[in-house]
């Protein structure tokens, strides 16, 4: 009785949607009522709320309306004061390396790179991460064979500073005398 009236049944849809259809493939063992059909399919899109609907559409237009702007510091007064560091080859090797919308080199105006003195200044108007100047910072390091004696190290939120790795001189002594 089940299969004659399925058979019947899907007769009557064939003439309907495709998603009912469907439905009637993958349910082979009862037939449903074509008044529940859209409840119980698992796949039918769901109506949003309307008040849901304007929160949603606030939350974007605020995020649209903030201007993201993130300024970093690198600090290398030790290497640069002992001549280790040329902070213009850093410069510009950051200026070369750093990435805009996965074209490096590609900074335009929403990455600026400056130094003076012995700090170099990145500020940047989209989003940016600190990580990705230490990974800079530590690619420069190695390219010149200075990652064996200075090492990044964050000092507050936004800034990085190059130091000396700390060697205890008393251990180095003892070891000299023995």
């Amino acid at each position: 009785a089940v299969v004659s009236t399925q058979s019947t049944w899907k007769a009557v849809v064939s003439t309907q949607s495709t998603w009912a259809s469907q439905f009637l493939q993958t349910t082979s063992h009862r037939v449903v009522p074509p008044a529940t059909l859209p409840l119980n399919n698992p796949h039918r899109r769901r109506s949003i709320p309307k008040s849901q609907m304007a929160i949603r559409s606030k939350v974007s237009k605020s995020k649209a309306a903030k201007k993201v702007t993130h300024k970093f510091v690198i600090d290398c007064a030790s290497p640069v004061n002992d001549k280790i560091l040329d902070l213009a080859a850093f410069e510009k090797f950051l200026h070369d390396r750093i990435k805009v919308n996965g074209k490096a080199g590609n900074l335009g105006d929403s990455v600026t790179v400056s130094r003076d003195k012995s700090k170099l200044t990145i500020t940047a108007n989209i989003e940016f991460s600190k990580r990705y100047l230490k990974y800079l910072t530590k690619k420069f390091l190695k390219k010149n064979q200075l990652r064996d004696w200075l090492r990044v190290v964050a000092t507050n939120k936004t800034s990085y500073e190059l130091r000396y790795y700390s060697i205890d001189q008393s251990n180095e002594e003892e070891e000299d005398d023995e």
